[in-house]
């Protein structure tokens, strides 16, 4: 199914898009004594310098005020609006990312970002290659406004498909043949929906409300309609008592007839194609696992943390798999952003940008960590002023 020559065409533009790999070769933990409070180095770096004496006692890299590292949020799918890279394309190598992704797309991805149509853009297919390119093209912004957050970033973190982004930043991912994966990974995600109806609803619930229980309430109710194998389980885990809940459209529009009897304060449907994140979109995993056997993985630079689990990464087979897995595992953000911002009382905490369209992921940080938001700041994708 997939074709080892488009691998090799996004391998042929590796050295084109020059910023992002050299950014991810200055991030701080390159550097001898870069260990930012509260994110120590992945496992495999070596815990003291290779010349220091071996009777010595181990020697511990000092510890940099985390006030003065960053950390990067990479949004999703649903962050998308036309306009979106406007406000870039006068940075550094935006206009030749956009010019890579259409020759790996096949599309003009600029012109829909700038000009839509809306409708389009929308599309699973489409939008996912937009936020993925505009995400990192705001990366480049960041690099030249404020080129010490990209060199004291000691974590990143992405939303979904902006995980794939994360890990281009990190050095992990080429930019080219991670677009490729999106493009993949885009593709089956919408065949995947066209399959059966289904559909992904935003419920905030009090805090008596049980959502795992009221899924198998919504999973009987359809079996009721003679439905075989329903489907319906939290998607996303957002912040406290903020989920997204996805499954076959029955059992979707059960739970918004029965909200209040199930303790939900609000439900919105969400403008996608289908369930994701749910074992709805099993035929999409062995495509994307395809693709990620033929791309190159490196273990990242800095702390990159799983959807699946929101652990860091630790090496390539662990970032290969966890993708596949993140298609029909929820998305665990809430609990990445405690992993990523837990600290001992009075420890400051570090700056945080939110790199590509939208503020959803700030809206996030605000109500499941509101200290870590006093230096939450929005990289504008859009305008030139912000």
């Amino acid at each position: 199914m997939l074709a080892s020559v488009a691998v090799r065409m996004a391998a042929s533009s590796r050295g084109k898009v020059r910023s992002l790999v050299s950014l991810s070769r200055t991030l701080s933990t390159n550097k001898p004594g870069s260990t930012a409070g509260g994110y120590p180095p992945p496992p495999e770096a070596p815990a003291s310098p290779p010349n220091s004496e071996p009777a010595a006692a181990p020697q511990r890299r000092p510890k940099k005020d985390p006030s003065g590292c960053s950390v990067l949020l990479f949004p999703g799918q649903g962050s998308q609006f036309v306009g979106m890279g406007r406000g870039l394309l006068k940075y550094p190598n935006v206009k030749e990312m956009f010019t890579v992704a259409q020759k790996i797309l096949g599309y003009d991805l600029l012109s829909l970002c700038l000009e839509g149509p809306e409708e389009e853009l929308q599309k699973t297919v489409h939008c996912q290659p937009a936020v993925f390119v505009t995400s990192l093209a705001a990366v480049e912004r960041l690099n030249q406004e404020n080129p010490k957050a990209i060199e004291m970033c000691v974590a990143a973190a992405g939303f979904s498909v902006g995980e794939f982004a994360a890990l281009v930043f990190s050095g992990a991912m080429n930019f080219a043949e991670a677009l490729y994966a999106v493009k993949v990974r885009a593709e089956t995600m919408q065949k995947a929906s066209e399959l059966v109806p289904s559909g992904m609803l935003s419920v905030i619930g009090r805090p008596q409300a049980q959502y795992n229980y009221v899924c198998l309430q919504a999973k009987e109710h359809c079996k009721s309609l003679g439905m075989e194998n329903p489907v319906c389980s939290v998607a996303n885990y957002l912040f406290p008592d903020g989920r997204v809940i996805a499954g076959h459209q029955q059992a979707l529009d059960f739970l918004q007839e029965n909200s209040r009897r199930l303790k939900f304060m609000r439900t919105k449907p969400l403008p996608v194609s289908g369930a994701f994140h749910t074992e709805l979109m099993a035929s999409a995993t062995e495509p994307l696992r395809e693709v990620l056997r033929q791309v190159e993985v490196r273990r990242p630079e800095i702390s990159v943390y799983s959807n699946v689990d929101g652990k860091r990464y630790m090496n390539e087979s662990h970032v290969r798999r966890q993708l596949v897995k993140q298609l029909v595992s929820p998305v665990k953000w809430e609990q990445t952003l405690h992993e990523i911002y837990e600290r001992t009382q009075g420890q400051h905490f570090p700056h945080t940008y939110e790199v590509g369209p939208g503020r959803q992921l700030g809206a996030t940080l605000q109500k499941c960590n509101r200290k870590a938001y006093q230096t939450y700041a929005h990289v504008e994708v859009t305008t030139y002023e912000d």
